[in-house]
């Protein structure tokens, strides 16, 4: 597929509504091969990994957005994050015998929780709404509705090597608009088979198949990749924030202190001169040992 690992922002000309479509194969690839996902677990993983990248698109900031879904079902949490450069990563967490059942009947009741966190340091911006919908795309509909008034439509799918997403939001009304247009594209975009054609069709065919009596101007591709953004830096401010007494008693217990990321499955190992140089504040002569 051309449109791999990209996103694309189209506009109608016609009407106050803007549009996101993405298709993610070599990113979704990089974050599966870092766990074993059961099925059931993956199908949701996907789907939110492509919600998350369109939404994070539609936003104007420099800094990340996390999606947090958390439930009291087998399905428990999933997190993705996506920078405003398009730098993608997610990770799920579950108990056995996730069914291939329903979204409620995966995750239960929770909460929804999108967090923005900007690189100017100033407080993040966090919105949390109840799991209220059967599906991942109805919960984000509420989502917007209640956080950000913004009427905001969101087609999801995913299988074992692909995902993707469609997005479309209604601009502030003008006074000439066709009262009935956001309605009429909300049904056109409805139609769309997500396990088929959403996933399997390119960005001009797909729009092209569910809005071809409209007239759309396409914006250029933007691409889409894995990263994890976790770092020797970071890990060893989290290991410091723990205190020397914690640290040493890790390291009298087990000789060495291992801290694995949870979204890339990377490890770093700490001795005790690693650990001593992190108390003294020195510059590390070599890095921590990584697998």
């Amino acid at each position: 597929m051309t449109d791999a690992d990209s996103i694309q922002r189209f506009v109608f000309n016609a009407y106050p509504v803007r549009g996101q479509i993405v298709h993610l194969d070599r990113t979704w690839g990089a974050v599966l091969e870092r766990h074993d996902y059961p099925d059931a677990v993956r199908g949701v993983l996907g789907q939110a990994l492509a919600a998350t990248v369109l939404m994070a698109s539609t936003l104007k900031f420099d800094g990340r957005m996390t999606l947090q879904l958390q439930g009291d079902g087998p399905l428990r949490l999933l997190v993705v994050q996506c920078t405003h450069d398009m730098r993608v990563r997610g990770l799920a967490r579950w108990d056995d015998n996730v069914p291939n059942g329903t979204f409620r009947e995966q995750v239960g009741d929770g909460r929804l929780v999108i967090t923005i966190e900007t690189d100017n340091r100033r407080q993040p911006y966090q919105g949390v709404v109840p799991l209220t919908g059967e599906t991942l795309s109805e919960c984000l509909t509420a989502y917007f509705e209640t956080s950000e008034q913004l009427s905001t439509r969101i087609w999801v799918a995913a299988d074992a090597t692909r995902c993707a997403g469609l997005l479309l939001q209604r601009l502030p009304e003008e006074a000439d608009e066709d009262p009935d247009a956001w309605q009429r594209i909300q049904l056109l975009a409805a139609t769309v088979s997500q396990s088929d054609e959403l996933i399997e069709l390119s960005h001009r065919e797909l729009l092209r198949r569910l809005f071809h009596e409209d007239d759309l101007r396409l914006h250029e591709a933007a691409e889409v990749q894995f990263e994890c953004s976790c770092s020797s830096g970071r890990v060893e401010s989290v290991l410091l924030s723990l205190g020397e007494d914690e640290l040493q008693s890790i390291l009298d217990e087990e000789g060495e202190i291992g801290v694995v990321c949870e979204f890339c499955n990377k490890s770093r190992r700490f001795d005790s001169v690693d650990v001593a140089r992190l108390l003294s504040g020195a510059a590390p002569n070599d890095s921590p040992t990584i697998h």
